[in-house]
């Protein structure tokens, strides 16, 4: 536990975080369900559009792509060697 004055603020900024992210997947994995193109994968029209509206509110490449890459080197570990979660 942390004595940090603001950790209440911080709290609340770091579970908007995670419900934001959350409602976000929720979303891709219902319009992945009822996609009528399988053809155009929702996953890579979603990341695609998100790291355009991520340069579009001044996030830099480098910020994206490092992002980009670091979430994906670090997905096995959370994954456990999985694929898809069973």
């Amino acid at each position: 536990m942390t004595d940090h004055p603001d950790q209440g603020a911080r709290d609340q900024w770091q579970t908007r975080l995670l419900e934001v992210t959350y409602e976000l997947s929720v979303a891709l994995r219902q319009l992945d369900d009822t996609n009528p193109w399988p053809e155009r994968p929702v996953l890579e029209q979603a990341i695609n559009t998100l790291a355009t509206e991520l340069w579009d509110r001044s996030f830099s490449l480098t910020e994206i792509r490092q992002a980009f890459k670091a979430a994906a080197a670090d997905l096995p570990r959370y994954a456990a060697g999985q694929e898809v979660r069973p």
